[in-house]
């Protein structure tokens, strides 16, 4: 009997990739405006280089531009880029299709919800929070919890263990099949890609089952619990 779901964050419940880019954008156009000489184009390679050498959560990409560029932080130009990265970040914040009305569902169902994400935890329950899910989710595991990421077993141990289920008793559902797909399936959990937010092209996900839309778990653990020996 499938007890709980297990959700990656980014490009799982919410569209992490666009939102990432659009506040990027308002922040390079602002940073512009306040004095950065750099073209849109320059400043977009710069940040990306950043973000390829420290990881796409790194939190101080733009003091790090700007130091790269004057060998100091302006702070006239790095406040106007960060407000406007805020202000786009919130507007463009938003969960895929579906979702809320999923997690409402499962949720009717008696189905217990985690999060597991390599995202650093303060990030994660401020996306969380922001879209009112923190009101929906039972527990969050991050980086900060286990001291490892995804594919180790140690983040999904650590989800099962707060849910009180056993790996055959959930169902991860993630949009990198490495990762959420591979980690989840060495414990024995039933697995469901994310193929709707799915950025690296992935022709094979190798996962139990394949969603075009996140609705379609609900369709999943009913034909899990249908499966005979799984009442």
């Amino acid at each position: 009997m499938i007890k709980a779901v297990i959700f990656d964050l980014d490009n799982t419940l919410v569209d992490f990739m666009s939102m990432k880019r659009l506040a990027v954008s308002a922040a390079i156009d602002s940073m512009i405006d306040a004095g950065l000489r750099l073209t849109p184009a320059e400043a977009r390679a710069r940040i990306d280089a950043i973000y390829k050498e420290k990881g796409i959560e790194f939190q101080n990409v733009f003091d790090q531009l700007l130091y790269d560029v004057f060998q100091k932080v302006d702070y006239k130009i790095l406040s106007a880029g960060v407000i406007a990265y805020r202000r786009a970040r919130e507007a463009a914040l938003v969960p895929y299709p579906h979702v809320n009305m999923t997690l409402v569902a499962l949720l009717k169902r008696g189905i217990k919800l985690a999060v597991v994400s390599d995202a650093p935890g303060r990030e994660a329950w401020l996306r969380l929070c922001y879209l009112n899910f923190h009101q929906l989710i039972d527990h969050v595991v991050t980086f900060e919890d286990t001291g490892e990421r995804k594919p180790s077993p140690g983040p999904f141990r650590r989800a099962l263990d707060l849910l009180q289920v056993e790996p055959h008793e959930a169902v991860m559902v993630g949009d990198w099949a490495e990762r959420d797909v591979v980690g989840a399936a060495n414990l024995g959990i039933t697995t469901a890609f994310a193929r709707y937010g799915d950025t690296f092209g992935t022709v094979e996900s190798h996962a139990d089952y394949d969603l075009n839309d996140v609705s379609e778990l609900l369709e999943v653990i009913d034909t899990e619990n249908a499966k005979p020996g799984r009442g």
